[in-house]
């Protein structure tokens, strides 16, 4: 727990700047408070995953039938909004994989996020995003990362998630990952090796970089 607590606390207490944030996963209602926390910590924000499209709503884009929380796109708003005005860049990707869904490669292909199919939904970050995150990412200081790209338990809809676990390990400064989906996407791209702090906290890790206390921490710290 020591050595954890001393990882976690080099991306906010002492990091090396630039301090970046690599979010994915399926539900913009389970990191919205993460996001809040960071926008007053980090330099920069990318956002992949199922949760993008929450925000991509948010700027006035159509989803087609990607995973979407409608009642999560006025906070989306609000949180891009708050991120402009710190001077936070937040960036969303700009083409997505689509296909009919997770199990069907039928038509699957590429395209801007401004054309995305009605009848498909996106289940991978594309190449054009996958090239901005990279080089976004070439000289942070510091970069925590949580949760995939994609559907990238899949093999058409795992090259988005492998490349950015691959830049997150390029990145030549601190790096942080944390969440058992995320250990898995940095083991499928074979970088687990070059990340400078693997967390194993689980739930814990997220609770932590959104600011919460954690009881166990707070009593071993009164205690000590």
């Amino acid at each position: 727990m020591s050595r954890e607590l001393e990882a976690l606390a080099r991306i906010f207490e002492r990091p090396q700047r630039p301090v970046l944030a690599v979010l994915g996963g399926a539900k913009v209602s389970d990191k919205l408070k993460l996001v809040e926390h960071l926008l007053d910590r980090v330099d920069g924000v990318f956002i992949g995953g199922g949760m993008a499209f929450t925000f991509l709503v948010a700027l006035g884009h159509g989803v087609g039938r990607s995973l979407l929380e409608a009642d999560r796109v006025e906070a989306a708003r609000a949180i891009l909004d708050r991120a402009r005005a710190r001077g936070v860049a937040v960036r969303l990707p700009v083409d997505v994989v689509v296909a009919p869904g997770p199990d069907s490669t039928d038509g699957i292909r590429t395209v801007p996020v401004r054309e995305i199919p009605a009848d498909l939904m996106g289940l991978d970050i594309g190449p054009g995003t996958v090239n901005q995150f990279t080089a976004a990412l070439k000289g942070a200081g510091t970069v925590v990362w949580n949760g995939p790209m994609g559907v990238f338990e899949q093999a058409p809809f795992a090259a988005g998630t492998v490349a950015v676990g691959r830049a997150v390990a390029d990145c030549g400064g601190f790096s942080v990952i944390g969440g058992g989906d995320t250990i898995a996407a940095a083991q499928a791209a074979g970088v687990t090796d070059r990340i400078g702090y693997i967390s194993t906290a689980g739930g814990a890790f997220l609770e932590f970089l959104e600011g919460r206390e954690l009881p166990g921490v707070t009593a071993l710290t009164e205690a000590a």
